[in-house]
């Protein structure tokens, strides 16, 4: 496998293998390789000095096997030339997924009502990455966007919003689709003027990317939820102007994971802080 590649949790759900689908479609949009991993994990009994039982270890490497070659499937179905491995783990789910974004692209995750790659639940896992992963990560959620929605980028003027606007005119211009650039000025301290100066550089960069500004006055989550709705992907920051170090995931992050109606992708400004 050449180069970094979009990495994507697969667990069985029908959410992991729509996640397997649209993690695919990022690779070949960015001329990268694919990943689909699974970590079982080992329950705390077998831990210390107690080994599994063989039978249960080769019970859950079947299984691992069986549902990487489902997702595996899905996704050479679609693409027959993409660069496609899998990856069977005994580690545990999230610091599996921390240790592989040093080396990816992405970190796809998909939302499903099964517990995701393990035993851990899709906010806790999603939330983790997020906020401590070394590169962009991805929640599959919401219904089926068309692919001529907008892209939509939550902009509130911290370090990581910034970060944020360069992954979404990155991806509007992938999509060839515009982008929405939403401000969220709660407490009106910038003008529309001062707003846009958030993406005037990065439309140099882009200038292919038609871009649609909205300033908003008020808490950015709630217009953010309503333009998922519309939209084939939002972009935010892991953490907005009141986040602080340490901060497991920004309010309007964790809102996006839990809630919004289409995809999600979360911007990482400082890799691993």
């Amino acid at each position: 496998m050449n180069g970094q590649p979009i990495v994507v949790g697969v667990n069985g759900t029908a959410g992991a293998v729509r996640a397997a689908a649209w993690g695919a479609d990022e690779a070949v949009h960015r001329h990268a390789p694919l990943l689909l991993v699974h970590a079982f994990g080992v329950p705390d009994a077998f831990y210390g000095d107690t080994a599994p039982p063989r039978e249960w270890l080769a019970a859950k490497e079947a299984q691992s096997r069986d549902w990487l070659a489902e997702a595996r499937d899905v996704v050479t179905g679609a693409h027959p030339a993409l660069d496609v491995a899998t990856g069977s783990f005994l580690d545990a789910p999230v610091p599996l997924l921390l240790e592989r974004s040093s080396a990816a692209r992405m970190v796809v995750l998909g939302s499903a009502q099964r517990s995701l790659l393990g035993d851990l639940v899709l906010g806790a896992t999603a939330g983790t990455l997020a906020a401590h992963a070394r590169c962009p990560v991805a929640v599959v959620r919401g219904r089926e966007p068309r692919l001529d929605e907008p892209v939509v980028v939550g902009i509130d003027g911290s370090t990581h919003s910034g970060s944020a606007v360069g992954l979404a005119f990155e991806e509007a211009s992938l999509r060839r689709v515009q982008l929405v650039a939403l401000h969220a000025e709660p407490a009106m301290e910038r003008t529309a003027e001062a707003a846009s100066g958030a993406v005037a550089a990065w439309r140099k960069k882009y200038p292919e990317v038609e871009v649609q500004q909205v300033v908003v006055r008020e808490d950015p989550r709630k217009p953010l939820l309503e333009w998922s709705e519309r939209a084939q992907l939002v972009v935010v920051g892991s953490r907005g102007r009141g986040g602080f170090t340490g901060m497991l995931l920004g309010s309007t992050s964790q809102a996006m994971i839990h809630h919004a109606a289409c995809p999600v992708l979360v911007a990482r400004s400082a890799p691993g802080k």
